[in-house]
């Protein structure tokens, strides 16, 4: 029989001579944490290597994405759709081992990690996702939702500011089936962190209300085994288990070094590798004997039957909640819901109303939330002001699991990567906000819920100088230019009510993320034809025009389409055929069929102003090289909202004077 040494020391193999073959990569923690990798998988994980999807398998998360070798050997050696020619690709081009773990390239990956502290962040979302859907689904002897969120994380990851964010809340939440691992080898790529990473992080993680196991010898299996076991028992808290290791263990001169962090270990290091650990097979040679003890396959489909068979009976107890316990974990949206909102939409633009759009997103919220009880909201500690709730809003708390509500906190980062852990999931639509000019802090959880294609809904309310008295530091304005760059993000800037229920629609089925920019201040609702209702959804549509061929056209979104309007009536009254067009989402329009792109922008009218109270770079690419951008080159200032539009020239005259000088 083969010993856990044994088995762990295939892991450190593979990713030494994956790191190798690439000539890139990070072998030294991978080599470090296999041991606990090995007792983790086989003798805990629940998962089924013959079907990655299986909704009730534990979720595991490498969060110190670069250890991905370690992923990657895991997956190979347990029977997952992962080859030893793929183990040799890494790194390569369109291979299913990218350098950092991607989710939807490698079958088993569940999140794409490598900024570091993220996969901890989804990880709690998750583990969120996991308990919040057990208590609304699950009855007595029906434990249908039923799993552990399991998380790698290394020194790098605490180290950065979003596992504050993250930790804290995950321990007031109480999430216990969170499970978290340390690997606590002292080492980062600039060496020996004890002169920059000081702190008492058990003691960190007891203030969060974590249930800690300290000091785990990471290379005795024993040890490990107990710690999660113990881990497993303690169900009112997340646990952090706290594992002493060896950086590139096995390596006779480049443990414990900075060294084995983030480059190969080189050929001479490795010979001397397999001496030391007795592996006296070739690069990428694994022997059979190893591979019948790492194969999880059979074990795998056991427990997905056992749980088949459990739920055949719960859809028999309880169909309904097995109905929608399936269409929610498939991602499917419910019958009904689509025409709810077509009526919804003409009727809010029949009641014509002069209201701020944040407001209308509330109001649309209303009528999504009893027809999309997936919808999971939240706000980082701004929901009176992002108006992220509505009437059927339940908070979630350790008392209250079942809600659907999240008060994050001041905590838009933590915030944002939980809701991609939520949505990496699945069985909910996430949705959170915050003002717009803190997407900053946010940023690359938003940039990762576009690289993973994740259905996420990032609300930012207070979207320009038009929130007035709060001033610059409040008011945004590279920010929608910023988010419009970021490839696979749609940005909605609705002008009035009904836009704003076009952008809720969009988000709600469009197969990625949405940012959602909502007004502070009322803004009028515009007469529409029922033609140009429906041509919202296309991204921009005509909202006035000349009764001849356009000489001018004036591209506004937001609350900058009223002033557009406004600044027609003039040219048009100056004898100027003018065209307006309202252009809530740019990324949406640029889909659309040619044909219809240039049936709204004739390319043979050059004389375009483009209207934005924002940066203004973003929009020459439809106003060109004739035309002219109403917009900001620098920050705003504290005053009343009309003052400061009157002041930096966002007015129907000076928009008519830009118009005049084309």
């Amino acid at each position: 029989m083969l010993s856990r040494r044994q088995l762990a020391n295939a892991i450190r193999a593979l990713s030494m001579d994956g790191v190798q073959q690439a000539n890139s990569g990070h072998p030294g923690a991978p080599m470090g944490l296999a041991d606990v990798a090995q007792v983790l998988w086989q003798d805990f994980l629940c998962h089924n290597p013959r079907n990655p999807q299986w909704q009730n398998r534990d979720r595991f998360v490498l969060s110190n994405g670069h250890a991905s070798m370690l992923l990657y050997s895991l997956l190979h050696l347990s029977g997952y759709a992962l080859t030893i020619d793929d183990l040799k690709q890494f790194r390569q081009l369109h291979s299913k081992t990218p350098g950092h773990p991607e989710v939807h390239v490698t079958p088993g990956v569940e999140t794409t990690t490598g900024p570091l502290g993220q996969g901890l962040a989804n990880a709690v979302g998750m583990a969120l996702a996991e308990r919040t859907l057990a208590a609304t689904f699950n009855r007595p002897s029906f434990p249908v939702v039923d799993h552990y969120t399991y998380a790698f994380v290394g020194d790098g990851c605490l180290m950065e500011g979003i596992s504050h964010e993250v930790c804290s809340l995950a321990g007031t939440l109480g999430l216990g089936k969170l499970i978290v691992f340390w690997d606590n080898n002292g080492i980062s790529i600039d060496g020996d962190l004890k002169d920059w990473f000081s702190e008492n992080v058990p003691a960190r993680f007891h203030a969060y209300h974590w249930h800690v196991v300290a000091e785990v010898d990471g290379h005795d299996p024993a040890a490990v085994h107990a710690a999660i076991l113990q881990a497993q028992q303690v169900t009112d808290r997340p646990s952090l288990i706290c594992c002493k290791t060896e950086i590139a263990f096995g390596a006779p001169n480049k443990a414990n070094t900075a060294q084995a962090h983030g480059a190969p270990l080189g050929l001479d290091e490795i010979k001397l590798v397999r001496e030391k650990l007795a592996w006296s097979h070739a690069p990428f040679v694994v022997p059979q004997a190893v591979y019948e003890a790492w194969d999880a396959t059979q074990k795998g489909c056991v427990l997905e039957q056992q749980w088949q068979a459990m739920f055949e009976q719960y859809c028999v107890a309880y169909p309904a909640l097995a109905q929608a316990l399936l269409r929610r974990m498939t991602g499917t949206l419910p019958e009904g819901w689509a025409d709810a909102m077509e009526a919804y939409k003409e009727a809010t633009q029949a009641k014509s109303e002069k209201i701020a759009t944040r407001k209308a997103s509330q109001n649309c919220l209303d009528v999504l939330g009893p027809l999309l009880p997936e919808l999971l909201g939240g706000s980082a500690d701004l929901t009176p002001s992002n108006l992220t709730d509505w009437s059927g809003s339940t908070v979630i708390s350790v008392q209250h699991p079942a809600g659907n509500y999240i008060h994050y906190g001041v905590r838009e980062f933590g915030m944002s990567a939980i809701m991609n852990g939520v949505a990496l999931h699945g069985g909910f639509i996430p949705y959170g906000g915050t003002f717009l000019t803190f997407v900053d802090y946010a940023r690359n959880a938003v940039r990762m819920a576009a690289l993973m294609k994740q259905r996420v809904i990032f609300v930012y309310t207070h979207d320009s100088i038009g929130l007035g008295e709060d001033g610059p530091t409040h008011q945004p304005v590279e920010h929608a230019a910023m988010l419009r760059l970021t490839p696979g993000l749609s940005v909605w800037r609705p002008c009035d009510a009904v836009e704003t229920v076009v952008a809720w629609q969009a988000a709600i089925v469009c197969q990625g993320p949405t940012c959602l920019l909502f007004s502070r201040q009322n803004l009028p609702t515009m007469s529409r034809t029922p033609t140009q209702v429906q041509a919202i959804a296309q991204g921009a549509y005509v909202l006035f025009d000349a009764h001849s061929a356009p000489d001018l056209i004036l591209i506004a979104t937001g609350s900058e389409v009223s002033l557009a309007m406004a600044a027609a009536q003039r040219l048009q009254q100056q004898g100027c055929a003018v065209r307006v067009v309202s252009m809530p989402c740019a990324e949406v329009f640029s889909q659309q069929p040619l044909a219809y792109q240039q049936a709204v922008l004739p390319p043979t009218v050059t004389k375009r102003v483009a209207i934005e109270a924002g940066a203004a770079d973003y929009w020459y690419k439809f106003v060109g090289a004739h035309g002219k951008v109403v917009g900001l080159d620098r920050f705003g200032e504290s005053a009343p909202s009309d003052v400061l539009f009157n002041a930096l020239g966002f007015t129907a005259e000076h928009i008519v004077d830009v118009a005049s000088s084309l």
